[in-house]
């Protein structure tokens, strides 16, 4: 329940940042190119915060390791309210937005870690769970900010109140999760610096490491890239509303949300990998249909697709990326680089190609790399001893 918390704080953080960026860039007077370097700016920053996540829970354990990164994100969300709107100051804002994404990459790293062995206890595909309750998170945030465009509410203020929402309730999660001597973390067992980099460095030399990256790549993107710019995408590209596009926002988040929910089962079923190729087919299909909408209730049937069709990429990775326990964690911290990489620094470079071209025309690029997302979900199928996702037979 502390990690299940956990997750939904930070959706929650990030969907609101998300759902004011239509009403930041009209505070600050910025163009698409400017708003890429403020989501690069958080991009950059979410790199370091994975590479910082081993050391904290090597040195830290979770529960310590975990407040500091909430704590770090929810004061980079204030900063950036300030940024925004109390000081109309660019420089404020991308401030606030690298700590908000320095503090929610290491969060991000330590909370996998701990769903991935709640996971391998258990022998179930619960990891989309854990991470429907980060969906959860972002259809309130999401929910909320449609709330607060509609009744007028500055970015300030409402970014303010979610960071001290944030730290009040992070701090309640981590009270609940296990210390280091609960996970058998001993000064006996705890590994030296040089085992702990040797660990790292012998993740990267496995070729099984990249090809799940290319199915976490192509559906990060098409998260991400929904969660940063679709509310644009609606108002510049199809001529809407702000509160329409943080509509658009609010349905791509719910069906992210009920495809993490449902999906565990269904991967019980039918595995990671036919799992996997069948909703890389709905992501494609729902951009396709966005794109070419002709009008917003059809747009948001797409969104709907698109959603749904996202919503298992990165967590099935993450739990691909622990099937073996004896480095699960410097797996799992590789696959959240990966997919990092392209979640939070793949906006701001759509962001600079749009300013080009064009949103929607932009977003044929995540088409692409939907399919071979889709072309490359074999990589997801269990290794010799783990049978979380492996799928049942027929017959059972």
């Amino acid at each position: 329940m502390a990690i299940f918390g956990i997750f939904f704080a930070t959706g929650l953080g990030f969907a609101t940042w998300a759902s004011r960026v239509p009403s930041v860039k009209a505070a600050l007077g910025i163009n698409d190119f400017e708003v890429g370097v403020l989501l690069f700016a958080s991009g950059a920053a979410s790199i370091i915060g994975l590479s910082l996540a081993n050391i904290a829970l090597a040195r830290w354990g979770a529960r310590r390791g975990l407040f500091a990164s909430l704590l770090t994100f929810a004061l980079g969300i204030l900063v950036a309210g300030l940024g925004a709107q109390t000081f109309s100051s660019f420089a404020l804002t991308a401030a606030g937005l690298a700590l908000m994404g320095m503090g929610m990459g290491s969060t991000d790293v330590m909370m996998n870690v701990e769903g991935a062995a709640i996971e391998q206890a258990t022998n179930r595909t619960i990891m989309p769970l854990f991470h429907a309750l980060f969906s959860l998170g972002t259809v309130a945030g999401a929910g909320v900010g449609v709330a607060m465009t509609v009744w007028g509410v500055g970015v300030a203020p409402h970014l303010w109140t979610v960071g001290a929402v944030i730290v009040i309730g992070g701090a309640f999660a981590v009270a609940f999760v296990p210390a280091r001597e609960a996970n058998d973390d001993t000064l006996a067992d705890r590994p030296t610096r040089h085992e702990r980099f040797a660990a790292v460095l012998a993740v990267w030399r496995d070729p099984r490491t990249y090809a799940i990256g290319v199915i976490m790549l192509g559906m990060a993107f098409a998260e991400g890239g929904a969660n940063d710019w679709l509310p644009l995408a609606v108002v510049d590209g199809h001529n809407g509303t702000e509160a329409q596009g943080a509509i658009a926002l609010t349905v791509f988040s719910v069906a992210m949300t009920l495809g993490r929910a449902l999906g565990g089962p269904v991967v019980d079923r039918f595995g990671r990998v036919w799992t996997l190729r069948i909703l890389a087919v709905a992501a494609v299909t729902g951009l396709v249909v966005f794109i070419l909408a002709t009008s917003m209730s059809v747009a948001l049937v797409g969104v709907a697709l698109w959603g749904l069709g996202a919503s298992l990429g990165f967590p099935l990775g993450m739990s691909a990326a622990a099937d073996d326990p004896t480095k699960a964690a410097a797996s799992v911290s590789a696959a959240a680089t990966i997919g990092y990489v392209a979640f939070l620094c793949g906006p701001p470079i759509l962001g600079w190609i749009s300013h080009e071209i064009g949103l929607l025309p932009t977003l044929w690029i995540l088409v692409v790399l939907i399919a071979l997302s889709g072309f490359a979900s074999g990589a997801a199928k269990p290794i010799a001893g783990s049978k979380v996702g492996a799928g049942h037979a027929a017959s059972h």
